[in-house]
């Protein structure tokens, strides 16, 4: 099962994780009141650089029959079409610079170059995902639907196929999404009926006309002779995007260390374990300024979880009180190289498209579930938790999980012996 007892399974007691929200709420306030001058002109000139890529990698589709031009075009407009949708699009609809008060900058009237309308998104993401983050049964993001990747998800024939589905899913990601954001896999099952979703639907179809219009139809025509070019150059823009796109989210939400939880975790949960749970249900990698910058700043997923509304370029000095906090209430900070996350999570896809009867470890302590049982188990290791009276030092979850994988070692070991 998922985590049931986030005070248990973290090892803090009720004062510390209120203690470790109200230092969370500081540091929410300390941005909020430093926002102003360099956040709006950071902002601007991304706009500013996207739209100037974008124009140029059109006009260089001019001359798309050339190879060169082809490569070039495709190129900028794949990095365009990323940057609009990473460090624009998402940042922008999450209300990151409604404080601006700009209303070409304003989550309320930007649409973005999607197939999901970003009203769908504005639902289906930053309120479903952000407020149920990770909770089995109430976050869709939670395999989107077609991917089993927690133990907590009852398997099923169908997930024999999860590899080549996850390679679909990165190829088509937008339609994905736009799939997604109508849960057709609840509609499949009818637990959604189709006349609930009529209008959504109707929207969704209106935003993929616009988008198919504009990519397949009217810019491979204002090229005149090279049309044809220039529509292989803007299908392959498409995917660049939906592959980098998709292998951020990933890497974001899949990799060991990113938790689930369970309904009844939710039930009685508090603004501060709210805090905590966005804390561990999701995972950073490691990145420079390009990458950072490339990635919408989700290299930085647990500050975006924690603050999902404040300035994404402010993401990294966030991060820098982030570790100490995890530092001070022992907590682990889920981290790694990006080619690391995404092979852990590829690793849990392969994995969990089996049945369980294939897979060693158990649905409470596994590398990609696990629970506060997993900690029960082992007899006697939760008393030596709390504060050390020698050096005042919280024993959280951090050096539960150390205790826990010597335990596994000796264990190991001993079976081996025998």
């Amino acid at each position: 099962m998922a985590i049931s007892d986030i005070q248990e399974y973290t090892h803090l007691t009720e004062a510390d994780i209120e203690a470790l929200g109200a230092e969370l709420d500081a540091i929410r306030r300390d941005v909020e009141d430093s926002r102003g001058e360099r956040d709006a002109r950071y902002i601007q000139r991304t706009i500013a650089f996207q739209r100037s890529l974008i124009v140029a990698g059109r006009l260089v589709l001019f001359a798309s029959r050339k190879r060169p031009a082809w490569l070039l075009g495709s190129a900028m407009l794949g990095v365009g079409k990323i940057i609009e949708n990473m460090e624009l699009g998402h940042n922008v609809i999450h209300g990151q610079w409604d404080w601006m008060n700009d209303p070409e900058i304003h989550s309320s009237n930007w649409e973005w170059d999607n197939t999901c309308p970003s009203s769908g998104w504005k639902h289906s993401h930053n309120f479903t995902h952000h407020k149920y983050t990770n909770i089995v049964g109430l976050d869709n993001d939670v395999g989107y639907g077609v991917l089993r990747i927690t133990r907590d998800q009852k398997w099923h024939p169908k997930y024999l196929g999860q590899p080549l589905v996850n390679a679909l899913l990165a190829t088509f990601f937008e339609w994905g999404v736009a799939l997604h954001h109508l849960e057709t896999d609840k509609l499949r099952t009818g637990e959604v009926k189709w006349e609930d979703k009529k209008e959504m639907a109707i929207d969704v179809l209106r935003k993929v006309g616009r988008q198919v219009g504009k990519d397949y139809i009217l810019f491979p025509l204002l090229t005149g002779p090279a049309w044809k070019s220039t529509l292989t150059a803007n299908a392959t823009a498409n995917f660049i995007r939906n592959y980098w796109t998709y292998g951020v989210i990933f890497c974001g939400h899949f990799p060991d260390g990113a938790e689930k939880f369970t309904l009844e975790e939710y039930e009685t949960e508090t603004q501060p374990e709210w805090y905590l749970r966005q804390m561990l249900g999701s995972a950073n990698f490691r990145a420079g300024p390009v990458l950072a910058f490339m990635s919408g700043n989700l290299c930085y997923q647990i500050e975006h979880h924690l603050f999902p509304d404040l300035p994404s370029n402010r993401y990294a000095e966030i991060s820098v009180k982030i570790r100490a906090l995890c530092d001070k209430y022992d907590l682990p900070y889920t981290t790694g190289s990006l080619p690391h996350q995404y092979g852990q999570t590829l690793r849990t896809i392969l994995k969990l498209s089996l049945p369980n009867r294939f897979l060693s470890a158990t649905a409470d302590d596994a590398p990609e579930t696990s629970s506060e049982l997993k900690f029960r188990i082992r007899g006697g290791m939760k008393e030596v938790f709390g504060v050390d009276p020698e050096t005042g030092k919280r024993r959280g979850l951090r050096t539960a999980l150390a205790m826990a994988g010597k335990h596994t070692a000796v264990r190991d070991h001993a079976v081996r012996e025998h």
